[in-house]
């Protein structure tokens, strides 16, 4: 198949009319006209309709759009791949808020200093809809932590970090005991819709403990900040999440087992782009490595 073929059935279907799209392409009406033929022969189906003056996609040419510019991306990629001795390309990368705002600019970072020419996009979403993203090959890898049941034969997973909960407080609390403070300071709540919200609403429903709340919300970064400003205390995964120079919150750790939460690296097996991924890994692994000689 012709890629010049997609990119102008595409045009058509932006532009709804076929000589609009061979003026924007600067070749003949007859020539787009007779590459839809072609198409359509290919796909053995009808993708385009008259619909009065304009030209309209039938139900199998919108699905055909739906998928040309995924389609069109991957041969780029793959051309680029073939032609070049480099390291080259693009790599998509999806990530939780948390390591955006922590571990994955120094990953990256060293990533760009071993591969300098891949050119990398970032999209932040909870792991759950990150995962929906691998599979479907919408992104390559993701930088989030463990889903809340197996992962398929289909994935890879390297895990970075293990993050138990900790009790975030003023400098000033720090020698009331944990559950002390939990049952008498305000509480500001991380988002129960997520992993580690949810991971808090079992410690407190586990010891029986009926906070003051006060906030709930997904940004650990800025529930450090509130803690700081004295708006309360709060129950968070132990990240490595850096707090802002001058504040006097102290993490302070819990002493009965607690849950813990499982951060890392996952991608499918079969992802076109694995030497890149195994790269991303090794960078975290790297970084996680100097962080804790410091």
């Amino acid at each position: 198949m012709e890629t010049s073929y997609l990119h102008s059935f595409m045009r058509v279907v932006e532009t709804g009319s076929m000589a609009e799209a061979a003026r924007q392409l600067q070749i003949t009406a007859a020539a787009v006209a007779q590459q839809m033929r072609i198409l359509e022969k290919e796909f053995k189906t009808p993708l385009l309709a008259r619909a009065g003056r304009t030209v309209v996609p039938t139900p199998a040419g919108h699905r055909l759009a739906q998928s040309a510019p995924t389609l069109l991306r991957e041969l780029e990629r793959a051309r680029t791949q073939v032609s070049s001795d480099s390291v080259t390309g693009e790599l998509v990368i999806g990530t939780i808020n948390t390591a955006l705002h922590s571990l994955l600019p120094d990953i990256l970072a060293d990533f760009v200093l071993h591969c300098p020419d891949v050119k990398v996009y970032l999209q932040s979403a909870t792991t759950q809809h990150l995962y929906e993203e691998v599979l479907n090959g919408t992104i390559d890898a993701a930088v989030c932590l463990y889903p809340s049941f197996p992962l398929s034969k289909a994935f890879d997973w390297s895990e970075l970090r293990e993050e138990p909960l900790i009790l975030l407080a003023q400098r000033h609390l720090a020698h009331i005991a944990p559950r002390e403070l939990l049952r008498t300071q305000p509480l500001i709540r991380y988002d129960r819709q997520l992993g580690g919200g949810q991971m808090v609403e079992k410690y407190l429903r586990a010891h029986r403990i009926t906070p003051m709340e006060r906030f709930e919300l997904s940004s650990l970064a800025a529930i450090a900040m509130m803690v700081d400003r004295g708006l309360g205390v709060a129950l968070v995964p132990d990240t490595s999440l850096n707090l802002p120079d001058g504040q006097s919150v102290v993490r302070i750790p819990l002493p009965d087992a607690a849950l813990s939460r499982r951060f890392g690296v996952m991608w499918l097996r079969s992802s076109a782009r694995l030497p890149l991924v195994h790269q991303v890994v090794t960078s975290a692994r790297r970084v996680l490595t100097q962080r804790q000689r410091t």
